[in-house]
């Protein structure tokens, strides 16, 4: 997972938490107020703990079945540390389970291991299906087939130097025009002498370089890309592009400087957003972000400066952020669907699943306006996190996003562009020991390289030749083969 991306997520964890349920089973009444006769639609996701629990998930339910009388949905959370090795041991085991939050979802898919969800979705969530981005069903599409429940949420995202402006105003540093790794360098180099005891940029281990557009159909720790506007349709080795080797030869002479941690490639250091340890960073944003205000939460009310520096694009990536899946043996397919369909199109449950009970953990300021303040009862560590509950476009709004904000959201995913690539998922069963090679030579070099720790001139020609040892030419074929063939085919 791209590294900034993966802090905003867990950022986004902390503002506003999880959803989740047990394997499912018909019946019994619970903890969350069901009755016997109901058919219990088990969620699965990541989180630790539901703020309020048994009065949100009544209250849930009671709204669920206006809509679907003999349903009851149950949550249940497997801790966020855990949460990748149990899902896989849940998937390969053959477990039955009604949805699930995804891993690793076009491989798993591919491999035939979810339900086919296509027609289940015609069938009983068409209103969910008409309501959410068509990109998202083009980016969850393997073989033409969809596997996965889409969470309806930042559709594209954009890479953006985020300053801190305790230190902006402290020392008067004008930021306004940086827009690229180069144009940093004399906001470092200023804040760098006047406060060399803080780190200026601070870069650690698993920080990737971002292009203005590029598309990595294997995950950016690999040496794959593809330009998303599509000019070229060739997949390159990121590392040889003229852009990257420029943007490699700029950070390590910052890294030279001082303005970036001696051990950037072997730290796992936290650089909080609320802390005055640090003076930019490299953050994931999107639309529903409202401009800098996911962030200014996560600082506690600092107004951090944010300025993006890649164009926007709808990626396949962004598409399975947040993908429910159903095992192939769930007794429950209808209805898991049904419930997938209520939270997509349901205003009244998709705000309670993700602010909580009216009155004990919000209030409205302005109704006519669905704007909200949280109150004491609000617990945003078990909060149910927007970002992979339901339809973000049914969301209340706190007092301080405004009509302009909302406006300023829909026109930027209106106006943003579909990436070239949105939708290819490629099959890689013919490359397996090639991608094992190729991961274990770039494990040594994709950390020295991305924090500027190493000089890119040799140190690319060395990985180059590693990498053409472990077979990197013919996953490239494979990819390429399959990469004309989806272009083919649009």
């Amino acid at each position: 997972m791209h590294y900034s991306k993966r802090v905003l997520m867990i950022a986004a964890a902390s503002a506003s938490a999880i959803l989740l349920a047990a394997c499912g089973s018909n019946g019994s009444s619970s903890s969350n107020g069901g009755s016997s006769s109901k058919t219990v639609v088990t969620m699965i996701q990541p989180g630790s703990g539901i703020q309020n629990e048994t009065k949100l998930m009544a209250a849930a339910n009671k709204e669920l079945q206006k809509k679907y009388p003999n349903i009851e949905l149950k949550i249940k959370q497997i801790d966020w540390g855990d949460y990748g090795q149990k899902f896989n041991v849940m998937v390969t085991s053959g477990e039955s389970y009604d949805l699930a939050f995804s891993q690793d979802y076009a491989a798993n898919a591919s491999k035939g291991v979810f339900q086919d969800l296509t027609s289940l979705i015609k069938d009983n969530a068409k209103e969910a299906y008409d309501a959410i981005d068509p990109a998202y069903w083009q980016g969850v599409k393997v073989d033409g087939k969809i596997y996965g429940f889409p969470t309806n949420a930042n559709v594209f995202s954009q890479q953006a130097f985020v300053f801190n402006p305790t230190f902006t105003k402290k020392y008067g540093i004008d930021v306004s025009k940086v827009d690229s790794y180069q144009s940093l360098e004399p906001v470092l180099k200023e804040f760098h002498e006047k406060n060399p005891n803080v780190v200026a940029f601070p870069l650690v281990k698993g920080a990737r370089i971002s292009l203005k557009a590029m598309s990595y159909p294997l995950g950016n720790n690999f040496p794959f890309a593809i330009d998303a506007s599509g000019k070229s349709t060739k997949v390159v080795n990121q590392y040889d592009t003229k852009e990257m080797m420029d943007d490699m030869k700029t950070l390590h002479k910052y890294y030279q400087a001082g303005y970036l941690p001696k051990d950037a490639a072997t730290s796992s250091t936290t650089y909080n957003a609320a802390d005055d340890t640090w003076f930019v960073q490299n953050q994931t944003v999107g639309p529903f972000d409202y401009g800098n205000n996911a962030l200014k939460t996560a600082a506690n009310g600092k107004d951090i400066i944010v300025n993006k520096f890649t164009d926007a694009y709808k990626q396949t990536s962004d598409a399975q952020m947040a993908v429910y899946v159903m095992s192939k043996t769930s007794n429950h397919k209808k209805e898991a669907m049904q419930v997938m369909n209520a939270i997509n199109t349901d205003k009244k449950l998709e705000n309670i699943l993700v602010w909580g009970v009216e009155g004990q953990q919000w209030k409205f300021t302005n109704k006519a306006n669905g704007q909200i303040e949280t109150l004491k009862g609000y617990d945003a560590t078990k909060a149910l996190g927007a970002w992979l509950t339901g339809n973000n476009r049914l969301l209340y709004t706190k007092s301080n996003i405004t009509p302009d904000d909302i406006a300023t959201r829909d026109s930027s995913i209106k106006s943003a562009k579909d990436s070239a690539t949105l939708g290819f998922n490629p099959t890689t069963d013919d490359v397996k020991t090639e991608l094992t090679n190729v991961s274990n030579v770039m494990s040594k070099y994709a950390d020295i390289l991305n924090t500027g720790t190493a000089d890119p001139t040799t140190t690319v020609k060395q990985m180059d030749k590693e990498l053409k040892a472990a077979g990197w030419d013919k996953v490239q074929k494979s990819l390429q083969k399959q990469y004309d063939a989806f272009l083919a085919s649009k």
